[in-house]
C-alpha cells in the first residue's frame, strides 16, 4: 500500500465514525497529502471503497507522472467544476455528503447543500477530518521536514557568514530567500522575520530598511519549503558587544527553550509543555513579556495543530507529531529575544531536528 493509499485509508475510518458516505475534499492542500497530485483547481471525493479525482485536462501529464493509478474525472473545455462535481456526486450512491467545514467557502457551501438537497442526498460539515490526520507525521513527511530544515540551515549558515554591519533587515530576508532556492528549497516557508534592535519586540516584524549594525542584536525567523513541507526557525544574531541585559534575558529563554523541549513525550498535554517553559520565564520575572503561546506543529504548513499554549487540556502529544519551541520576551523600545526549534516527538520522548548552535556565545559574529 502507497503512502497515499494509507492516509485515504485512515480517513475512512474517520468517516465511518461521522456517519457519512463520502468527503468533497476542496481544499487543495488536503488533496495533495491524500494523493500526492501537487496541481490545484482539483477536487478529491474520497467515497467508503474509492476515490475519484475532479479536474481538468491542463494536468494530464501531471496527473500521469504524480498518480497515475487515481481514478479521474476530468472536465473537457467549457465544462465547469460545480456542475460535474454535482454529476459525479450524483452519480454514486451517496446519501450523505461530507464537506471540509473548515476550509470550504460558504458559496460553495450554500450551493452544494441547494443542489444535492434537490436530489435528498445531505450535506454534513465535517471540521479537521484531514488535519486531525496531519497532525502525525508518518515517516515520508519527517524526511522531508528534516530536507526543509537542512536547507533553512545550510542557507542561513550562508547568509550569517556575509553579514555586515550596513546589511539591512530587509538585504538579510532576500538573500535568505535566495540561498533557500540555491540549496534546493521551493521557497522560504513564510517572509523571513528580520527585526534589529527595537524592533525584534515585534513578534511578527516585516524586515525594513534599518542596518543590523544600528543596535547591537538582531532577532532572525526563517524558514524554507523543500518538497512541499516547511521548517520553522529563530535565532539571535549579536553585532556588538553582548551587554549584560542580553546575557541576562537571553539566558532565560534559552532555558526556557531547553525545559520546553524536555518535556516533550508522548502523552504530555500540550498546556504541560507549554508551562514547563512559561515557568521558568514567570519566576525569572518576565512571564507579562511572553505574550504568545510556546509553540505549533509544522508540516505542509508553518502553522498547523497542534498548539502548544495554556488552557489546552484535550491538546496531547503523539509520536510522529513535529512541533516548534519558541519562547521569548519582548520589550518595546529595546528589542525581543525569541531562540526557535522544530522537535519531533518520539516514541520514547523527543529528537532535536534543528542544528543551528544556540549558546549565547554562538550569536555572535566571528
Amino acid at each position: 500500500m502507497s503512502v497515499h493509499e494509507n492516509r485515504r485509508r485512515n480517513l475512512r475510518r474517520t468517516l465511518r465514525k461521522a456517519k457519512v458516505d463520502a468527503l468533497l475534499v476542496t481544499n487543495f492542500l488536503n488533496v495533495t497529502y491524500l494523493t500526492g497530485f501537487t496541481g490545484d483547481d482539483s477536487y478529491l471525493l474520497v467515497t467508503l471503497d474509492d476515490e475519484l479525482l475532479i479536474t481538468d485536462k491542463r494536468y494530464d501529464e501531471q496527473l500521469e507522472t504524480e498518480c497515475p493509478d487515481l481514478t479521474l474525472v476530468v472536465r473537457g473545455p467549457g465544462q465547469m467544476m460545480m456542475p460535474t462535481t454535482i454529476d459525479t456526486i450524483k452519480s454514486l450512491a451517496i446519501e450523505k455528503l461530507g464537506v471540509e467545514s473548515s476550509s470550504i467557502t460558504l458559496a460553495l457551501h450554500n450551493t452544494l447543500s441547494e443542489k444535492l438537497g434537490e436530489l435528498e442526498i445531505d450535506v454534513e460539515p465535517i471540521a479537521n477530518a484531514i488535519e486531525d490526520l496531519r497532525m502525525v507525521k508518518d515517516k515520508e513527511e519527517i524526511e522531508a521536514i528534516r530536507h526543509a530544515i537542512y536547507v533553512a540551515e545550510r542557507a542561513f549558515g550562508v547568509v550569517r557568514s556575509s553579514l555586515r554591519c550596513e546589511t539591512t533587515e530587509f538585504e538579510v530576508a532576500t538573500e535568505l530567500e535566495y540561498q533557500v532556492r540555491q540549496f534546493g528549497g521551493t521557497c522560504l516557508s513564510f517572509p523571513a522575520l528580520v527585526g534589529n534592535g527595537p524592533r525584534g519586540a515585534l513578534p511578527h516584524v516585516q524586515p525594513g530598511q534599518r542596518k543590523i549594525g544600528e543596535s547591537d542584536f538582531t532577532l532572525i525567523d526563517w524558514g524554507a519549503r523543500a518538497n512541499h513541507y516547511v521548517s520553522d526557525l529563530t535565532r539571535m544574531v549579536v553585532t556588538g558587544k553582548i551587554s549584560s541585559k542580553f546575557r541576562k534575558l537571553y539566558n532565560i529563554v534559552l532555558e526556557a527553550n531547553l525545559a520546553g523541549i524536555a518535556a516533550i513525550k508522548p502523552g504530555a498535554k500540550c498546556e504541560d509543555v507549554d508551562a514547563a517553559a512559561r515557568n521558568v520565564i514567570e519566576k525569572a520575572g518576565q512571564g507579562p513579556k511572553f505574550g504568545h503561546g510556546l509553540g505549533h506543529g509544522i508540516g505542509l504548513l508553518v502553522h498547523e495543530a497542534p498548539r502548544l499554549s495554556r488552557n489546552l487540556p484535550d491538546a496531547v502529544l503523539e509520536a510522529g507529531m513535529v512541533i516548534t519551541i519558541e519562547p521569548g520576551v519582548y520589550f518595546p523600545g529595546w528589542g525581543g529575544i525569541r531562540i526557535e526549534d522544530d522537535v519531533l516527538v518520539t516514541r520514547t520522548g523527543y529528537e532535536v531536528l534543528t542544528n543551528v548552535p544556540k549558546q549565547l556565545d554562538d550569536c555572535l559574529l566571528s
